[in-house]
């Protein structure tokens, strides 16, 4: 007999029930049913982005409480499959993994680039080191919120459980399926090595995250971790070694070390600033001489939370915007009508709309732009670029004050990411997120942590190269910087300045 204080919500889209206490809301019913919503503001009915239809009617999921038995179904036209970027700056090396179990015939190797936003997994022979297989999915952990900070705070208050389990088992699932899909059985799988920022890094191995959230944000653990493949949930080889690149400090971790690795940091000749602009923006500047580090809290604007019509690079999103012949034009992801505005057709739209007049260099906006009449951008919008661009280009300023160069000292700028790769350099540096100085150097390097993590998990010579390269690297610490504010205020502006450096 069902509890009078107890309901049935009922979802359309995948056709399931789950019962719930009254009072519950519609966003916490759906992750107990397991159908990992969005929540990029991690249920604080600010983005707006948990829209659904509730007996018909559209509400905030996040905002809505369950007080009778109800039918909810997704908004039409809203689920989408993401672009997720796998390949990235891979070079080849001999395929080296160390001593592999005799009782394994056919072993195989993977390799996890475990991203905020996105799961990259990739599945190698362990005897030649050859390319199996390529699986990926959105991070689950979103339903708690699109950046780490938000993750952490719910960690602190509601414990790791729930952001642990739903990682661990997103990678378990996607190494079955990388499997199935080469032919191959997953409990074939010898060795696995990850690569992530600090809290995806923490959150997964279930370290406390306390000393991420304030000054002088330290990690628990910087070291290489290594431990049974079945201790963590994933479901491999029995006796499988489960092993995580090294962190280097604060929000610079192990993604940022595969990066490294895959741009041979250590042989650099040449000025090299590599950038990976996401959530956080971390960078290296350096050559093999020397290089720092440093992250910078940009937030989820580039992957299109906080943005009025934001989404991410799928189906329907504005990915590009230009001027041709004084007017503004733009194109859509699968050439359908406007459903979004994807981080790429952010920048695009902001600096043609800087070109023509209708956003002054200060900011301000005239009034909302139209892509469609459900397709905006607005003052609110363009105000969130502002403070993620100037949060990436005050860590480039500060970088290189660091190494004692200036901008144009740079040879090359290395850009690493999902929206690195996607970004025109004319408008990144039209609007002042990546220096006017730089735009003829840029090079997008794909997902270069994921092509880090498959070097180090089929070299072990690469992966003690990776360990080096992390010891080596100085860490600058941006929010102990006493300036950081003054250059981040400086850098606010969309005005681009004749010389960049400090």
């Amino acid at each position: 007999m069902k509890d009078e204080h107890t309901y049935t919500v009922h979802f359309t889209e995948k056709n399931l029930s789950v019962s719930v206490e009254e009072g519950t809301t519609l966003l916490q019913a759906e992750i107990a049913a397991g159908l990992v919503p969005d929540a990029p503001c991690g249920g604080q009915g600010k983005c707006g982005k948990c829209r659904v239809l509730l007996d018909g009617k559209e509400v905030l999921a996040c905002q809505t409480k369950v007080e009778k038995d109800c039918t909810v179904s997704p908004l039409p036209g809203e689920k989408k499959k993401a672009q997720i970027l796998n390949e990235g700056l891979f070079r080849k090396v001999p395929c080296r993994p160390g001593s592999l179990p005799p009782e394994v015939e056919h072993p195989l190797l993977a390799a996890v680039d475990l991203g905020s936003t996105t799961v990259v997994a990739y599945l190698m022979d362990g005897k030649n080191g050859e390319l199996l297989s390529t699986r990926s999915v959105l991070n689950p952990q979103r339903q708690y919120g699109a950046d780490v900070v938000m993750r952490c705070s719910y960690v602190l208050e509601h414990g790791a459980k729930a952001l642990s389990g739903c990682i661990r088992e997103a990678i378990d699932t996607l190494l079955g399926e990388a499997a199935v899909s080469a032919g191959r059985k997953k409990e074939e799988i010898v060795k696995i090595v990850i690569a992530g920022n600090t809290c995806m890094h923490h959150l997964f191995l279930e370290l406390p995250v306390d000393t991420l959230v304030k000054a002088p944000y330290v990690p628990k653990v910087k070291e290489a971790v290594e431990k049974k493949a079945s201790h963590c949930g994933i479901h491999v080889w029995e006796e499988a070694r489960l092993i995580w690149l090294p962190n280097i400090g604060g929000f610079v971790g192990a993604d940022t070390t595969a990066c490294m690795l895959a741009a041979e940091f250590d042989k650099r000749e040449e000025l090299t600033l590599m950038v990976d602009i996401g959530t956080n923006g971390e960078m290296v500047l350096g050559d093999r001489r020397g290089y720092t580090v440093c992250s910078t809290a940009a937030g989820p604007a580039f992957e299109g939370a906080k943005i009025t019509c934001g989404m991410r690079g799928s189906d329907g999103a504005v990915d590009h915007v230009y001027l041709q012949d004084g007017k503004v034009k733009f194109h859509v992801i699968g050439e359908k009508t406007p459903a979004g505005i994807c981080g790429s057709g952010l920048l695009d739209a902001v600096y043609c709309l800087l070109k023509t007049g209708w956003i002054r260099e200060d900011g301000y906006m005239k009034e909302p732009w139209h892509f469609s009449d459900k397709v905006f951008l607005c003052q609110k919008d363009v105000r969130e670029l502002q403070l993620a661009k100037a949060a990436i280009a005050a860590g480039v300023q500060l970088l290189c004050r660091k190494r004692g160069c200036r901008i144009e000292d740079i040879q090359t700028l290395l850009l690493a990411g999902a929206f690195g790769n996607y970004l025109d350099p004319e408008s990144a540096c039209g609007i002042g997120l990546l220096p006017e100085a730089l735009r003829e150097k840029i090079i997008p390097v794909g997902n270069a942590a994921g092509a880090g993590a498959r070097l180090a998990v089929l070299s072990e010579e690469e992966f003690r190269r990776g360990e080096k390269m992390a010891e080596k690297a100085g860490f600058l610490e941006l929010a102990s910087e006493s300036d950081f504010m003054d250059v981040y205020v400086d850098e606010m502006s969309y005005a681009q300045e004749d010389c960049y450096g400090i």
